[in-house]
């Protein structure tokens, strides 16, 4: 048995679509979401300003709300199995906020288990952000040896930091930073959990 532990991005890796574009749609923003997505998952805009600039579309959408629609997204469900299934080695590394994705990480069985954004809220309101997560800074905080699953830019780090990187393409292209770190690809999400646990 090893001693990995098994760090997760959260979008387009366990979820099979992206979270943020997925609530724009119920405010008319999905265009600008995804304008900004697509430039984030590139490398062509920092993921803090992207990621502080797309709060920002979202921010007057009750925080309640959004926590329902995150909480009940489509799953990889062979990722998310094996997510479940050994939570006690698995972590989900994500830029997302923790109001927003609390009840997918109770989902998932993923409480005490995720590192994310933070911001406070007034009247079911974001009212501002807080804290946005640096996967390169939490990446290094761990001392065991790590597998590393994701598919964006800012998963570059992470995949760069772990014993083994890998990336997923099962929902969307592996960023072209990400290609260059990493020693494994899947495009099928039952072959990466495959994969995952013959390194259990």
């Amino acid at each position: 048995m090893s001693d990995y532990i098994f760090l997760f991005d959260l979008d387009s890796t366990i979820t099979a679509r992206e979270i943020l574009p997925e609530i724009s749609r119920t405010v008319g923003k999905e265009k600008e979401m995804r304008e900004i997505t697509e430039k984030t998952m590139q490398g062509i805009v920092p993921f803090k300003e992207s990621f502080l600039r797309r709060v920002e579309l979202l921010k007057d959408i009750p925080v309640t709300e959004v926590n329902q629609m995150v909480a009940e997204i489509p799953l990889n469900e062979h990722i998310a199995e094996f997510v479940r299934e050994n939570h006690d080695r698995c972590y989900v590394v994500t830029g997302n906020l923790d109001i927003w994705i609390s009840g997918l990480m109770k989902r998932l069985d993923m409480k005490g288990h995720y590192y994310c954004s933070k911001a406070s809220v007034t009247e079911n309101r974001i009212d501002r952000v807080i804290s946005v997560l640096d996967k390169h800074l939490t990446t290094q905080q761990f001392v065991q040896p790590a597998v590393a699953v994701g598919d964006g830019d800012n998963d570059a780090d992470m995949a760069r930091l772990a014993h083994i990187g890998i990336g997923f393409g099962g929902v969307r292209d592996i960023a072209p930073a990400l290609l260059q770190t990493i020693d494994y690809a899947f495009l099928d999400d039952r072959l990466c959990a495959d994969f995952l646990r013959k390194l259990l």
